[in-house]
């Protein structure tokens, strides 16, 4: 059965149309919805989202009339019960929204939303074979977001909280979040992170791709920030792995395309701190889907 997969960014949108697993059309564009919410009061900054969103949607249906079914992976907590967004920590004001809804009385389709994370997680679960263990993923975007993949559907707790690990605290009084706390994953080991750390110590502004590049030329400065984002997500999977106990683990998102700058830092971090049991018996995989996990498994979410 065919569907639209939609990953919402903080500064991209991208639509797939997807039959079962494979890839019909694709459309990306650059939207920075982090700025929209940041630049205008909530309500407007709301039909603004959703205007954004139509007529993407409704330019992939002008080629694809047959469609029903539309799978939207948002950044932020959502509710399991009704799938309404509570609250989007890089969408600031973005509280309590009925995206369904909302978006299904304008394109007058059915439309399923979950978490991004979520949605990539089972997306790379079903790219890599639904492994029987399941899957622990990570995707390292403008934030960090986390999914959990168990009896193959995505875990996603009793407040739609869980698997946020985005925003286990790795350095207790640290930056602030815009989750409200501070020291946060995501502060650390996502883009943004990685431009305050080189930020904090040039007083130089860069984006993650251009630090990338200066950190491979021998910058130190750059260099470590990359080595300070690969400690931080091995502590933040560390923990995590102590209490699911998981052996697959996927990272992914735009940030994964540095890993060669990340992965020394990680694997020492990681060894040292978890605990002697699980210590080489945990496979860390990096994404190979070129950013189409997410697209992917909001389709596939949509359809069941």
């Amino acid at each position: 059965m065919r569907a639209i997969g939609i990953d919402v960014g903080g500064t991209n949108l991208r639509l797939g149309v997807f039959d079962e697993m494979n890839l019909i059309d694709e459309i990306r564009q650059q939207t920075d919805f982090t700025s929209i919410c940041s630049n205008y009061a909530p309500d407007e900054a709301w039909k603004r989202i959703l205007d954004v969103l139509s007529e993407a949607i409704k330019t992939v249906l002008s080629k694809h009339t047959s469609i029903h079914l539309v799978g939207i992976g948002f950044p932020g907590f959502i509710d399991p019960k009704d799938h309404t967004i509570a609250q989007s920590p890089n969408f600031p004001g973005i509280i309590n929204a009925d995206l369904a809804a909302d978006l299904s009385q304008i394109i007058g389709k059915k439309v399923i939303v979950e978490n991004d994370a979520n949605a990539a997680a089972y997306g790379e679960y079903c790219l890599m074979g639904k492994p029987e263990a399941g899957m622990i993923y990570f995707g390292l975007g403008t934030g960090v977001g986390g999914g959990l993949v168990l009896a193959g559907k995505p875990f996603t707790g009793q407040h739609g909280c869980a698997m946020e690990t985005g925003h286990i605290i790795v350095e207790p009084q640290g930056r602030l979040c815009g989750c409200g706390n501070q020291g946060c994953l995501e502060k650390y080991a996502s883009a943004s992170g990685v431009a305050l750390s080189y930020f904090d110590a040039s007083k130089q502004k860069l984006e993650a791709h251009q630090i990338a590049e200066l950190a491979r030329k021998g910058n130190a400065e750059a260099a470590a920030a990359y080595k300070k984002a690969g400690e931080a997500l091995a502590i933040a999977l560390s923990h995590v792995l102590k209490v699911v106990d998981v052996p697959n683990v996927l990272i992914g998102g735009g940030l994964s395309h540095a890993w060669d700058l990340m992965q020394s830092a990680f694997d020492a971090r990681l060894q040292a701190d978890l605990i002697p049991v699980l210590r080489d018996k945990i496979k860390i995989n990096i994404s190979k889907s070129d950013d189409q996990a997410g697209m992917l498994g909001a389709a596939l979410l949509a359809t069941i």
